[in-house]
């Protein structure tokens, strides 16, 4: 028996002079917390209740959220607008016995097929050169019209196109059949031009569509433009289309099912989303009490009095899975790209691995014995 005891003893003491060195997978969070009150700390610590939901939501987001906007649906022109590159055939009535564009026998005149010159102007005999490029077939019409009112104040114009090169769309990349499409329709959308070229990849799990326009970039998640009609904005030519695939993610450590970078399987991740797609916490190991969120914000973020942004760039999130409040706000609790959630050890876990050693101390005791 006084074997037994000198062994107990023994671990007990060595346990409780490195108490820290206890196997375990993860920190407790008394141990990322610590020191958070201190006047040199340099993170806050915020905990996700009913009564911070809302305020922290209306803080910056973070990793990359907000990087692009988005243009909203608006009518396009009525009639499809004539580029340089088209071609246009022309048509002239004229029932005037010394028209100089129609024969006695012939009252219309077509004329030859036409390409509208890079600076917009299309050549008509007898008047010379008419610009009409960015003019709907209507307004090429009349334009060419007034134009031949001098030499024949009776013709009458009929005007049709075909649209050229640059008078199209570009589907880059990440649908089925990319390419360059013309311009039909005046209100040629981006779902009319995701339509042609097939549709998105099915192997991606969250595409985000990037309208490439001049020298701006928008970009707006598929799911989301399909959800909402008004966002399905008209395009114009030389527009470029590209789809892709999300590369948001948050890294999951601690005392969950996996570590690991998660992507975003879809636009906006709960806290709760988290924890599933990290495969839970671990039965044995993890504090429900204890789940974090580290984030860091720019400095342009801070807010002196923590309610338009937080106070200081290093920010923990805690969350307590144990109530009704804290699971309804984790609900509610957005996780923005490049966060970590983390799930800290239990203390009981400590409590059992120190009643294992003992334990196990009484079989090496019995052998001393024996």
């Amino acid at each position: 028996m006084i074997a037994k005891s000198g062994v107990v003893v023994l671990i007990v003491s060595s346990l409780v002079l490195s108490g820290c060195s206890l196997p375990r997978g993860a920190a407790l969070q008394s141990e990322i917390v610590k020191n958070a009150d201190a006047e040199e700390a340099d993170f806050a610590v915020q905990p996700v209740t009913k009564d911070t939901v809302p305020t922290i939501g209306n803080w910056p987001a973070t990793g990359g959220v907000g990087k692009y906007s988005w243009i909203g649906k608006r009518k396009g022109p009525i009639g499809r607008v004539i580029l340089a590159g088209d071609s246009v055939d022309i048509s002239i009535w004229d029932s005037d016995e010394n028209s100089l564009l129609t024969a006695r026998e012939q009252k219309v005149a077509r004329l030859q097929t036409s390409r509208v010159a890079t600076n917009g102007n299309v050549f008509v005999p007898y008047v010379g050169s008419v610009p009409i490029g960015g003019m709907t077939e209507a307004g090429a019409r009349e334009k060419i019209q007034g134009a031949l009112e001098m030499v024949s104040p009776s013709a009458q114009v009929q005007v049709s196109s075909t649209p050229g090169k640059r008078h199209a769309v570009d589907l880059v990349s990440g649908v089925n059949t990319p390419g360059s499409f013309p311009i039909e329709e005046r209100d040629m959308t981006v779902l009319s031009a995701l339509s042609l070229g097939g549709g998105a990849k099915d192997s991606f799990e969250n595409p985000q569509l990037r309208l490439l326009r001049g020298n701006s970039t928008y970009a707006i998640p598929l799911q989301k433009l399909l959800k909402s009609p008004s966002l399905d904005t008209t395009l114009r030519s030389g527009d470029k289309i590209v789809v892709a695939e999300d590369e948001s993610y948050f890294l999951a450590l601690g005392a969950a099912g996996k570590e690991e970078l998660v992507t975003f399987p879809k636009s906006h991740i709960s806290a709760l989303d988290a924890i599933a797609l990290m495969g839970g916490l671990s039965d044995n190991r993890a504090n429900p009490e204890g789940i974090l969120v580290l984030r860091e914000y720019s400095r342009n973020a801070l807010s002196s009095d923590g309610v338009a942004g937080p106070t200081k760039e290093r920010v923990v999130f805690t969350m307590d899975l144990t109530t009704a409040d804290g699971l309804f706000s984790a609900r509610k609790f957005e996780i923005n790209p490049k966060d970590v959630v983390y799930a800290t050890e239990s203390p009981i876990n400590n409590a059992r691995t120190i009643l294992s050693l003992i334990g196990a101390s009484f079989g090496v005791a019995n052998q001393v014995d024996n």
